[in-house]
């Protein structure tokens, strides 16, 4: 079931509305707003990251066992597909990325400035520095909207992907630095084993030696980001040629575009191939 579930995943990202009318946020931060309101759980915030992760992944464990108790388990199979299009990252990445490479192609650099800080939140003051910080945002968001989330659900279901978005949405939008540092440190041990794992699968569909430079001292460090490890892997195993204005700087986003789709396309072969195998 879990990788039909994937299946459907990928249709629905690509060739449907669904996922914005599925991921509905305001429940869940109308109840992160309530919980940072009250000083009982602002003094403990590990307590209140449990309730604010925790109360959903126990209402969905709750449903999912009733559900597989019936009908050998196929009434959940609904509900499954909808936790993974609802952990999935939030935005359409490649749209968002339009008005930049439009920009960037026409050499326009004041307007590439204006649309990455508009639609990227990313702000450099030198054309160099820009591209390579579009490069990161490209492959960040990329492995944390997807890559992230089907791991989690093809190794554990349903419960870890939802989990891990949560984590995402407490670190995003917490306004209580000792709650949003709590998300962030959690959510960096959920992305430990995933991003070593995408980097191992950049080495196999692209350069096996540049990555294998990039991450052989990194391997096992706790310390590195997942953000920072998966940015210098990936322009490793594409190649990435130094970050230049005009066309040529569009097609080192191409270039690193088409290294995640072939990433994904192994990691569903190795989905199919273990669903054959169990």
């Amino acid at each position: 079931m879990s990788f039909m579930v994937l299946l459907l995943v990928l249709w629905v990202e690509k060739f449907s509305a669904w996922r914005n009318r599925i991921q509905h946020d305001g429940p869940w931060l109308r109840l992160l707003v309530t919980t940072e309101g009250q000083a009982q759980w602002a003094a403990r915030p590990w307590l209140a990251l449990a309730l604010l992760v925790g109360l959903p992944l126990l209402v969905l464990a709750l449903l999912l066992v009733v559900l597989e108790s019936v009908a050998y388990g196929w009434l959940a199979f609904p509900v499954h597909l909808l936790v993974v299009i609802y952990s999935l990252g939030r935005g359409d990445l490649l749209a968002a990325l339009g008005p930049f490479r439009d920009s960037w192609r026409r050499g326009d650099a004041e307007a590439a400035y204006l649309v990455a800080r508009r639609d990227l939140a990313l702000e450099e003051d030198e054309a160099g520095a820009l591209l390579y910080s579009v490069q990161g945002h490209l492959v960040w968001q990329a492995y944390q909207s997807f890559f992230a989330v089907i791991f989690w659900y093809a190794l554990l279901g349903p419960l870890a992907a939802l989990a891990y978005r949560l984590l995402a949405l407490a670190a995003e939008h917490a306004t209580l630095p000792a709650l949003r540092e709590s998300a962030v440190q959690v959510r960096h041990g959920l992305d430990w084993l995933p991003v070593r794992v995408l980097a191992a699968s950049f080495a196999l569909v692209g350069n096996f030696a540049g990555v294998s430079r990039a991450l052989l001292h990194e391997l096992l460090s706790w310390d590195i980001s997942a953000a920072q490890l998966v940015i210098n892997t990936a322009r490793a195993a594409g190649e990435t040629p130094e970050p230049v204005i005009g066309e040529a700087g569009v097609s080192s986003l191409d270039g690193l575009w088409q290294l995640l789709v072939r990433a994904a396309v192994l990691w569903y072969a190795v989905f199919a191939l273990w669903a054959l195998l169990i």
